[in-house]
């Protein structure tokens, strides 16, 4: 193999990646187990919002992952038709009830071709996964975290250096953070 393919196989340390996290929007409580619960009105009218925020970062999602929760499903459906362009997506059982453990066990897996990553889940794991990733940062973005929390259709942009297989506690940097109501 020659050094140009090694190169193009592995990327370089200084590789720049993004990890978009979105909570779902809200959800409505009817008689349905919790994986079957649908989105309320609001979430309804917020799933959009959220996805033209994120249109107007700049950031096009390369891969989405998505819980296979109907909340989850119905919120992408309704974000993604904001984005400039459809990303892959992946239904992915994992997400739903994911411990913290679970969601880095997820990254890790994700292809070093991907450069920026979409999780849409639930709480608490998408706040402690943003939490966790972002160690002792400072800033704007991580204040307003911290007060505001991770409410429904909230989103993260975390930013890392380096392979997917090397995410860990404390590797990135909280770039943004939005949510429809705060």
């Amino acid at each position: 193999m020659s050094a140009a393919s090694s190169r193009e196989a592995t990327p370089g340390p200084s590789e720049s990646r993004k990890i978009v996290l979105l909570r779902h929007a809200k959800a409505d409580w009817p008689d349905v187990a919790d994986h079957d619960r649908p989105l309320a009105e609001r979430g309804r009218k917020d799933a959009p919002v959220a996805g033209r925020w994120l249109a107007t970062t700049g950031i096009s999602p390369d891969l989405t992952l998505c819980s296979t929760a109907a909340r989850t499903r119905e919120t992408w459906k309704l974000f993604v038709h904001e984005l400039p362009q459809r990303p892959r997506t992946v239904y992915e059982d994992r997400i739903y009830e994911a411990t913290l453990g679970d969601l880095l066990a997820l990254l890790n897996e994700t292809p070093d071709d991907v450069n920026n990553l979409m999780l849409v889940g639930h709480n608490p794991g998408m706040h402690a996964l943003a939490d966790a990733l972002t160690g002792s940062a400072e800033g704007d973005s991580l204040a307003r975290l911290s007060r505001v929390g991770f409410p429904t259709s909230a989103m993260a942009v975390v930013g890392f250096e380096g392979s997917w297989k090397t995410v860990e506690h404390g590797v990135g940097r909280l770039l943004d953070y939005w949510a429809p109501h705060a």
